[in-house]
């Protein structure tokens, strides 16, 4: 049961209009009261045909009437207005449920609690079979204004007490962390403009996309203007950043004028505090095309980047920050699903697309972030979105398998943090994520398990999977995938490494019991992990004699138990003449 309290206004007859009209979007039936302050008395033009909105506004509206005819500044923002809606598959709700429900959201919010005969006047209109619309004037008979602080938290409880005592689909907890729903009028309004999306959703995920892309909070406003967001900044007199708002084209007011939010209503987390804190904290790294020496890829640095994450969402311990380490990793690990989607083929993109919105929610809780801990995630997805080129096959299929366990390590943080929202939206990632990394390993596995290797070198790598990880081995053998495995394991022990070591590594980084196809997930992590081969330690002290002990005249080179010539003085040339 949803009950979603509106901005205050001042049209009581204006509002009676709406709820016994015929609806605009939604058509209203049979309009009538089921339940007000004072049932008997109320003039219900839906069952009265004497009884006339008008009559009902101004019966509404006394106590505000007379407070302003008593005081020099008249009240303007008097009319409060709360639609409460049951879930589609609830049963069907009597009046006599609904104006009983009626009476416990009113008490809850302070408008008028229960044994108060001085409280403010409202009543509860019903015009379809799964909501009403409560609608109260907010000054008391007394003259005085209700407290309404923290009303919507507390019909929010009361919502989940009315699902548990009914019977209805029960809820989860908010905990003032979401972003606000949009109102009926912003989503009528997109459907007007021809907008997918209304203006509030539009921001939030051109902030969330840029927020990859720059390392402080003015290079984050001039990304939105270059992508199209107006932006209007705030400025003390040294020019310090003070606030920002930000504006979608052609979204005006009824005077025609551009509209602006601040960045904390787009959404809680994207204040321009909070992300001083994220973006201020990273260190600053040359891009990465710039390194010509390192042997690795911003996709394999992510993947790396997530094993820290990986640990710090597995501490046991709640105390020396540990909380506040793992809020800032899931926070930067939305960072890095959303810019792996921005930079991932467009086969994979509408997935990773998906799983970065949904986890646009799981980002957040009531737990402040120790921003800097996870430095090394953020400055993994801005590489990401800095390099020029794509991902190579093997190494995006190992960050997508990385991103997988990272969710849902991010999803059980949350459940032992009773934190249910955030919970449901890491499982939602993962549903998006899941799809997208059996996509990027789909063309490796045909090449994988066209290489096989022979009967026997494979039972020789059957006995390794058994002696490596024994608990789970007869479902990886089970696995489909166990050939394109087993052409794995082959390759890295041709580059040196020993197959036995590498399962073991792989199954400590990444638990099996919940994985879907455990040889899946072991082919992307020891891909990973086995990328670089091992030197053969015999053949480069070969190498190494062989520049040591120059052959001038046709000589072997001597053998490892001779000893070694003394390096040359420095500034000498000390090489053998021709």
């Amino acid at each position: 049961m949803i009950a979603a309290i509106k901005d205050p206004g001042s049209n009581t007859r204006g509002l009676l209009a709406y709820l016994y009209g015929r609806g605009t979007h939604d058509e209203h039936f049979d309009p009538h009261i089921v339940a007000a302050f004072a049932m008997l008395a109320m003039p219900d033009p839906g069952r009265d045909e004497n009884a006339t909105l008008t009559e009902l506004g101004h019966y509404l509206d006394e106590p505000v009437r007379l407070r302003n005819s008593e005081f020099g500044k008249p009240v303007t923002d008097h009319v409060w207005h709360c639609p409460v809606r049951a879930a589609p598959e609830d049963r069907h709700l009597s009046d006599a449920e609904w104006g009983e429900i009626a009476r416990r959201i009113v008490h809850a919010a302070g408008i008028a609690s229960e044994g108060d005969d001085l409280a403010c006047r409202w009543i509860a209109v019903r015009h379809a079979d799964d909501h009403i619309h409560i609608l109260a004037t907010t000054v008391r008979e007394d003259g005085r204004r209700p407290k309404l602080h923290n009303s919507g938290k507390r019909v929010g409880d009361e919502c989940r007490e009315i699902e548990k005592d009914y019977g209805l689909r029960q809820l989860k907890k908010g905990d003032g962390t979401a972003t606000r729903r949009p109102t009926q009028a912003e989503m009528h309004k997109a459907e007007r403009l021809g907008w997918e999306q209304t203006s509030q959703q539009w921001l939030e995920e051109r902030i969330r996309a840029a927020i990859p892309h720059v390392t402080d909070t003015e290079e984050l406003l001039t990304y939105l203007e270059a992508d199209g967001v107006l932006v209007k900044a705030k400025r003390g007199p040294s020019g310090d950043l003070l606030g920002y708002a930000v504006g979608r084209p052609g979204d005006l007011n009824k005077k025609h004028e551009q509209i602006f939010k601040a960045g904390g209503k787009v959404a809680p987390d994207l204040s321009l505090p909070k992300l001083q804190a994220r973006l201020e904290t990273s260190t600053p790294e040359e891009h990465p095309t710039a390194r010509r020496t390192r042997p690795t890829t911003p996709w394999h640095q992510a993947t790396d980047a997530l094993d820290i994450l990986h640990i710090q969402l597995t501490e046991t311990s709640t105390g020396d920050g540990a909380d506040a380490r793992a809020q800032a990793h899931v926070t930067a690990l939305g960072e890095l699903i959303e810019a792996t989607a921005q930079k991932s083929p467009a086969p994979l993109r509408a997935e990773l697309d998906a799983a970065s919105k949904a986890f646009f929610r799981a980002q957040r809780s009531q737990i402040q972030a120790e921003d800097r801990a996870a430095d090394a995630v953020r400055v993994a997805a801005r590489d990401i979105v800095n390099t020029a080129t794509g991902p190579e096959g093997s190494a995006l299929a190992a960050l997508l398998a990385a991103l997988v366990w990272a969710t849902i390590l991010a999803g059980r943080w949350h459940e032992a943090k009773e934190h249910a929202h955030q919970a449901d939206a890491a499982r939602q990632t993962l549903q998006h994520l899941q799809v997208a990394a059996d996509q990027a390993l789909l063309p490796a596995l045909a090449e994988l398990e066209r290489r096989r290797p022979k009967d026997d070198a494979s039972q020789t790598l059957a006995s390794d999977v058994r002696a490596a990880v024994p608990d789970h081995a007869e479902r990886i053998l089970a696995d489909p995938s166990w050939p394109a495995l087993a052409t794995v394991l082959a390759d890295a022990e041709a580059g040196g490494h020993q197959p036995h070591q590498l399962l073991k590594e792989a199954a400590a980084q990444r638990e099996l019991a919940t994985a879907r196809q455990p040889a899946r997930v072991l082919i992307t992590r020891i891909q990973h992990t086995s990328r670089n081969p091992i030197p053969n330690r015999r053949a480069a002290a070969a190498r190494q004699r062989s520049k040591q002990w120059p052959p001038v005249d046709g000589s072997v080179a001597p053998s490892v138990q001779q000893p070694t010539v003394p390096s040359p003085a420095p500034g000498r040339d000390n090489r053998p003449r021709r």
